[in-house]
């Protein structure tokens, strides 16, 4: 009998992989993308202050989505979180696409923060 492989279990070992090398400072913060299969959630973080300086998420109101899983709202999400960010002073951050693959609604999130302004 063949083992079943729990997807998430395999992503947060690579989660903790990643975050092992990676941190935000105060300089350049840390944008953690969260995906679950209905929304998607962004976060500019200083890990050195444990404060989370701006986010975004399908769930705002502000967005008016009709559907919140899916390429065009991360896309929102993206737009969304690089705007709250400039208005917040940053400009250049630390990209952790939370051990997910670098494809779809992720790709989709950081191609949208890069063309609002963020550098990553």
């Amino acid at each position: 009998m063949i083992a079943k492989i729990d997807k998430n279990k395999v992503r947060l070992k690579r989660h903790a992989r990643v975050r092992s090398k990676l941190a935000g400072t105060t300089e350049k913060p840390r944008l953690n993308v969260y995906r679950s299969n209905k929304h998607i959630y962004a976060q500019i973080i200083d890990d050195l202050n444990g404060v989370t300086i701006a986010q975004a998420s399908s769930l705002d109101k502000d967005l008016n989505l009709e559907q919140s899983g899916n390429v065009e709202a991360a896309a929102k999400v993206g737009e969304i979180v690089a705007k709250r960010a400039s208005e917040k002073g940053v400009e250049a951050v630390v990209f952790d696409r939370g051990g997910y693959l670098y494809h779809g609604r992720i790709k989709a999130l950081a191609d949208s923060a890069r063309e609002n302004g963020l550098q990553f």
